[in-house]
């Protein structure tokens, strides 16, 4: 361990933030600023971040099943595998409102056909 490093310091730095991220994140859902569906792999992630800052031996352990030769490295793949995971979730969900939208927009579209108002437009050919 290199001198003048308090490693229980780090240690509780890391808990504190991994608690206010949990907080923050269960604020957003309360203020109805983050709906609870796109809120579960951010509350999963937060609380592996938070179980890592707890057990320090975890870290250890998971970086040498990985072969990973220095631990603090394994933090980083954790995190890459973390953003990859919501960045893919919230393309699902991106993709499922586009397709959604689309449909609601056609029918936006029929019913106002159907209602004969809107901007339809004219055939110049049939008004000669």
């Amino acid at each position: 361990m290199a001198e003048g490093i308090n490693i229980h310091i780090i240690q509780y730095v890391a808990i504190t933030g991994s608690i206010i991220f949990i907080a923050s994140v269960l604020f957003l859902i309360s203020r109805r600023k983050l709906k609870e569906e796109f809120s579960l792999l951010w509350l999963f992630f937060g609380l592996v971040f938070l179980f890592l800052s707890v057990w320090r031996k975890s870290l250890d352990i998971i970086a040498s099943f990985l072969g990973i030769a220095y631990p603090p490295a394994a933090i980083l793949l954790i995190l890459i595998i973390a953003i990859i995971s919501i960045l893919i979730h919230f393309s699902i969900a991106m993709s499922g409102l586009t397709e959604r939208v689309k449909t609601l927009v056609q029918e936006v579209g029929l019913l106002k056909m159907e209602k004969g108002g809107g901007n339809q437009r004219r055939n110049p050919d049939k008004d000669s």
